[in-house]
């Protein structure tokens, strides 16, 4: 695979796992961390990456991660505060060349990108695709995937 990503997962809830599972079927190589042990059981039969339980705070769950090789991390727990630490700390510390925090408030997702952070606002997201789907974002109604 010419386009091969090693990715760290901090978030092994609905978002998490379902972003796990399908880097692994794409023949990615994943890692995931969550501070719960029963969250891995959201991973399908098709992952074959690794889970490692611990706090995706802590530097030294973090190296045990090997997130100096990553190309991708995404922090998608959920609290937006240990995301936005976490895309912090490994962007300045590991200078990881993508990085990537779901947060939920819209103001702290506005706040995230004025630090340069990318994030992804659940709540942005849901009125961009309703305002497109009815067709008052410009475009024509009803154009979407479905998901």
């Amino acid at each position: 695979m010419s386009n091969h990503q090693y990715v760290v997962i901090v978030g092994c809830g609905q978002t998490g796992s379902r972003l796990a599972n399908r880097l692994s079927v794409m023949g990615h190589s994943v890692v995931v961390i969550d501070q719960r042990r029963d969250a891995f059981a959201a991973l399908g039969a098709e992952f074959s990456g690794f889970c490692l339980e611990g706090d995706g705070t802590d530097k030294a769950c973090l190296d045990q991660a090997k997130i100096s090789q990553a190309d991708l991390v995404v922090a998608v727990t959920r609290e937006d505060t240990v995301n936005m630490m976490v895309a912090q700390v490994t962007r300045h510390l590991w200078h990881i060349p993508r990085v990537v925090a779901r947060v939920f408030h819209p103001a702290l997702a506005a706040f995230c990108r004025k630090l340069g952070l990318e994030t992804i606002c659940p709540a942005d997201t849901a009125a961009d695709a309703v305002l497109r789907l009815a067709g008052l974002d410009g475009g024509p109604a009803g154009v979407g995937d479905g998901r």
